[in-house]
């Protein structure tokens, strides 16, 4: 694991930061694919574990929920918006659920249903971080806001490379991948006024540089 700010930490994984999890003191955030139990729980060993919580429920985020849960014995969190999906009272969603694409990564990476043992809403915290709720890419996202320092969590609401090139910097999340592309505009522009110290999102590098991402806010007036 990699310090990236007081007491938070990006697990390591290969490619690196492609599929990003974070440690935020005792909190879990995000849990990748279904193939990354291991890969989570190995440097989370000796060390105290208190909650999983997800900043929304898409297969690359949720898919060893289930394992890491009952490995640790902690309960899982996610907004309430996220709670029918993620317990499988109701399919996960994406922006075009028919999509060559997402059949494949629902099939390859989506983790089997899990309870989840606390909602989040706007303005809850945990582990010192403030619930944001964020949604457009997926109903349940949230972003995850420390103001002590201004690091902001915030999944796939913006991402810190092109998940195709692997090129660096800030874009928004692939269309297949998005329920509702103008909404998500807003909840990147939420992001942006919150005037973050540093963005970890859920793939790429955490980037402190802001500038990439008010260029992307620009370019959405001109459209």
């Amino acid at each position: 694991m990699k310090e990236i700010a007081a007491d938070l930490y990006l697990l390591r994984g290969f490619p690196p930061a492609a599929i990003n999890v974070y440690l935020a003191g005792d909190v879990l955030i995000d849990a990748a694919t279904k193939l990354a139990s291991r890969r989570i729980l190995r440097p989370l060993e000796g060390r105290p574990l208190s909650l999983l919580a997800l900043t929304h429920v898409h297969p690359d985020h949720q898919g060893a929920a289930k394992a890491v849960c009952e490995a640790r014995g902690v309960p899982l969190a996610c907004h309430r918006a996220g709670v029918d999906e993620m317990e499988g009272r109701a399919p996960i969603g994406s922006g075009d659920p028919g999509h060559p694409l997402n059949r494949l990564i629902a099939a390859a990476w989506q983790g089997p249903p899990h309870e989840v043992g606390r909602t989040l809403s706007e303005g809850d915290e945990l582990a010192g971080f403030r619930v944001i709720h964020a949604p457009g890419h997926a109903p349940s996202e949230v972003i995850f806001f420390r103001e002590s320092d201004r690091v902001a969590i915030c999944g796939d609401v913006v991402n810190n490379m092109n998940l195709l090139s692997g090129r660096k910097g800030f874009c928004e999340p692939p269309v297949p991948f998005t329920l509702d592309p103008a909404e998500n505009r807003r909840s990147i522009r939420k992001l942006l006024e919150l005037e973050p110290s540093l963005v970890c999102a859920g793939h790429g590098p955490p980037l402190r540089d802001l500038s990439g991402l008010e260029r992307l806010v620009a370019s959405f007036e001109r459209q």
